[in-house]
């Protein structure tokens, strides 16, 4: 699925690149592996009928499960099923990595209601030398420095904890597109872990020379919370602007710690690499119950969960757009009543524009940048940038 999924993304997104990477490569530590693809997987039940079938719910096979063929008991079936005793109607997700084993998930409630006797388990499936497959987009800014936006292409059939990353990445990137962007924007669709240290092998240098944010795209459809995990360092620029977005869309939103990493902040911000690399969520991967289960469905994620994921990634791209640091030209107080900037009357409680410029002319010392001077005043950049071209373009602030 992970290249018919590149494919549609491509529709929307004709730029993007599509590489293969074939097994064996060597990243690091890592080893790109073999390919697995999967034909067929089914359990029959004593009477012959089919109680799961890979082919209704592609859940219903352990991934990477080698091939099998067997007859079992019901005793020694159960050795080989998954499910989750405390969500009795949910079909776990579950993985083998890197190493031989098969298996299947079902439902408790099914699990519960299996008779005794003999059951066939059949999956037809091939680990062969493949590749790994990927996908990058560069949109191109006035400056080569770059943000860099990376999700993932490689949990079947999760809505949320899957497919809102790639979702909300195409259509950050379409709006990105549609304005005269300052930074260069670079997207990365990858299998996560193995595609995100593979990547970060090839690039490393180019990563750490020219990326100044960045942001790991994950469980961004959902309508119940926001969430907000840091880079390692947790004060980089990608921090600074997430806390800052968030803080207007949703003020109680969830703010996690790096020990509560879990998806490709890991290799993006490891020693080393040292990326400022920060993630931007609805309900967190590991936090809600629907995780890595069925249950994590269409129902779970909504549009408004989804639209309100990319506000908050369109609102943190914002700030990093107009952070920039600015210097008064004058030496003291401008005369600002001359240039209409000011009332000419003085009058008790003087409007929040009045206040904001003269608050940006005070720390507007070259050193100190907008972004910081926002959450002094508790001011969203985006409202306080209208004064600063106000104060620029009546030549009392310059851009340094």
């Amino acid at each position: 699925g992970v290249r018919q999924t590149l494919e549609i993304l491509n529709e929307y997104m004709p730029d993007l690149d599509i590489h293969e990477v074939p097994s064996g490569t060597k990243c690091f530590e890592w080893e790109v592996p073999d390919e697995w693809v999967i034909s067929a997987g089914y359990i029959e039940g004593p009477d012959g009928n089919k109680i799961i079938d890979f082919a209704v719910n592609n859940l219903h096979v352990v991934g990477y499960s080698v091939p099998i063929n067997q007859t079992l008991s019901l005793e020694e079936l159960q050795t080989k099923l998954h499910s989750i005793e405390h969500m009795p109607d949910a079909i776990p997700y579950v993985t083998s990595y890197y190493e031989d084993n098969w298996g299947f998930c079902i439902s408790d409630k099914q699990r519960k209601s299996l008779k005794p006797g003999k059951y066939r388990a059949v999956i037809d499936s091939e680990k062969k030398s493949g590749n790994m497959t990927y996908g990058e987009l560069l949109i191109p800014g006035q400056s080569e420095e770059e943000v860099l936006i990376s999700t993932y292409i490689c949990h079947p059939s999760m809505a949320n904890n899957e497919l809102s990353g790639p979702v909300v990445a195409t259509f950050l990137s379409e709006w990105i597109s549609s304005f005269d962007n300052q930074y260069t924007y670079r997207f990365v669709f990858v299998p996560e872990t193995i595609g995100s240290i593979y990547y970060i092998s090839e690039n490393l240098d180019h990563l750490k020379e020219k990326v100044i944010a960045g942001f790991v795209l994950s469980c961004l459809g959902d309508d119940r919370t926001y969430s907000y995990l840091p880079s390692r360092k947790g004060n980089t620029l990608a921090d600074r602007a997430a806390k800052h977005a968030l803080k207007y869309i949703f003020p109680k939103f969830m703010e996690y710690s790096f020990l509560d990493r879990g998806s490709d902040e890991r290799q993006y911000c490891s020693p080393g690499v040292d990326l400022p690399v920060a993630s931007i969520l609805r309900s967190k991967y590991g936090e809600y119950d629907e995780y890595h289960t069925s249950l994590d469905n269409l129902e779970f994620v909504t549009p408004s969960g989804l639209l309100g994921g990319l506000t908050a990634l369109k609102k943190s791209i914002k700030t990093i757009e107009l952070n920039k640091v600015y210097k008064v030209t004058n030496c003291c107080e401008p005369q600002l009543g001359k240039r209409n900037l000011y009332p000419n009357l003085s009058k008790n409680n003087r409007c929040s524009i009045i206040k904001d410029r003269m608050n940006l002319l005070a720390y507007s010392d070259g050193i100190v940048d907008l972004l910081e001077i926002a959450n002094l005043l508790n001011r969203p950049i985006w409202e306080l940038s209208r004064e600063v071209k106000t104060l620029c373009d009546a030549r009392l602030l310059v851009e340094c």
